[in-house]
């Protein structure tokens, strides 16, 4: 019987959250069975194993990824270093791209408060109000 090198598979939820798609491996796991993560072309399970050269299709929400795993970490990673378990196309980035510029357009502008105001936004309501 052939030993396999731990590090050469990783079950996909954990690979999905090591690279930071999800933040949990709970939310991984939804995704997965929601039918919202699609493995080498076809729906799967969380306990599949991913290798490199694993080809994956991630959907979240509006955004799109289509990538081709590159590393099976070890451990989570900072975001500056997960995006280098995997390579995406460049139609998938471009696209992702596109729809972010797209939403960003129409709410240009975000509230500039929430909730409360502080000690100087009382002011300013007190002088605009005459009290």
């Amino acid at each position: 019987m052939s030993q396999q090198n731990p590090l050469q598979n990783l079950r996909l939820d954990k690979w999905l959250w090591a690279a930071r798609f999800f933040k949990t491996r709970q939310l991984a796991v939804e995704a997965i069975n929601g039918g919202k993560v699609h493995l080498n072309g076809q729906r799967t399970k969380p306990g599949k194993e991913v290798r490199p050269g694993s080809r994956l299709r991630i959907h979240k929400g509006e955004l799109e990824w289509e990538i081709v795993v590159s590393q099976i970490p070890r451990q989570r990673r900072p975001a500056s270093e997960a995006v280098h378990f995997y390579t995406e196309s460049e139609q998938s980035l471009e696209r992702r791209q596109r729809i972010v510029e797209e939403r960003r357009s129409l709410n240009p502008l975000p509230h500039p408060h929430s909730g409360r105001p502080n000690k100087r936004d009382r002011r300013m309501i007190h002088r605009f109000t005459g009290r």
